[in-house]
């Protein structure tokens, strides 16, 4: 399929994603009949996925970046998770080569010191697991919302991800964090505990803090780093070629 085909169905899934539940845009998806992967920070938009996943037993791979340097709580709430929806959650991790020549070049802490060897540790931790956890995928569901920065506030349902040449789908996008928490509380979902902390945004734990009163949502993130747009290399690069649900 060439690059127009994929822009132009990601077009048309957007407008068929449109008018849906959460539900009914996972289950569309689902029954497409490719692979879906669907990688989950275990964030409270990415539980509300899981649940609505594993509730209605839907065929989507279910993965999640286990970066050797996430909080207790989220790798507590993995196990949780799979227990509560009897589900699996395939766990990918880092080289240790490539962490050994970040270590190296950086410092196992080098993140704090640039950007580039924040974005360096990012591409060993994240991206490079990344990677292999969409090998083979047509379809890549996140749990982005056009709330949670201005970076993101014209998060489409479906676009075209030019950087690993798939569908990508976000079936929240339109969905405001008070919606959010209402599904949780309806519904009894897991989440991390962190969030009744002051943690709305759970990343790697040394470079993920509270955010104060007033803040963004994504203010926690890399909080050391000037740049307000803020992002690890997962969800950027896209911009050119994605199609924006206006």
């Amino acid at each position: 399929m060439t690059v127009v085909n994929i822009i132009e169905e990601a077009e048309t899934l957007n407008a068929k994603l449109a008018p849906l539940s959460l539900a009914e845009r996972l289950s569309f998806v689902a029954g497409l009949d490719v692979r879906v992967v669907f990688t989950t920070s275990l964030g409270i938009e990415d539980q509300v996925i899981t649940a609505e996943i594993g509730n209605h037993r839907l065929p989507i791979d279910v993965v999640t970046l286990q970066t050797g340097r996430l909080f207790p709580e989220t790798l507590a709430l993995i196990d949780e998770t799979e227990s509560q929806y009897d589900i699996h959650i395939t766990r990918y991790e880092p080289e240790q080569a490539d962490i050994a020549a970040y270590a190296a070049k950086y410092g196992m802490n080098g993140f704090y010191e640039s950007v580039e060897a924040r974005h360096a540790c990012c591409g060993v931790r994240k991206l490079k697991p990344l990677a292999r956890a969409l090998a083979g995928a047509t379809i890549w569901i996140t749990g982005l919302r056009r709330g949670q920065s201005a970076n993101r506030a014209e998060t489409p349902f479906a676009e075209y991800d030019a950087e690993r040449h798939l569908l990508k789908i976000n079936p929240l996008a339109d969905w405001d964090i008070e919606t959010i928490k209402s599904y949780v509380a309806d519904n009894s979902v897991p989440v991390n505990p962190l969030h009744a902390r002051g943690y709305p945004s759970i990343g790697c734990e040394p470079c993920t803090r509270a955010i104060k009163p007033g803040e963004p949502e994504r203010a926690g993130r890399w909080w050391w780093e000037q740049d307000e747009k803020r992002e690890c290399g997962l969800h950027v690069g896209e911009e050119a070629t994605a199609v924006a649900a206006r």
